[in-house]
């Protein structure tokens, strides 16, 4: 197992958090994926959106089958650049989705 610090993409100012991740050999996967990891949604999240300047914008708790509702719903905004998926318990970083 290793463990290591990371700070999620966008958040800036009160907003950017360094994390622990812990993870393993047989950990599946690669940094960028070009759709949303479907493993991870089995369960409601909290969307953030953030804005350019790294500030957030907007949030929503989502159930599982309504993420690309939500995330398309969030970028019709132009002022969204990105938007991180977290847990609902602890508010942990999941993955992030940025504006393509």
């Amino acid at each position: 197992m290793w463990l290591f610090r990371y700070s999620a993409p966008f958040g800036a100012g009160p907003y950017a958090e360094v994390g622990p991740v812990f993870t393993h050999v047989e950990c599946p996967g690669g940094a960028l994926v070009d759709r949303l990891p479907v493993e991870l949604l089995n369960n409601p999240r909290i969307l953030r959106a953030y804005n350019a300047a790294g500030q957030i914008h907007d949030g929503a708790v989502v159930e599982p089958g309504a993420f690309d509702r939500a995330i398309e719903g969030l970028f019709n905004d132009p002022s969204i650049e990105a938007v991180q998926v977290r847990s609902v318990s602890h508010g942990c970083f999941f993955f992030g989705v940025t504006r393509g």
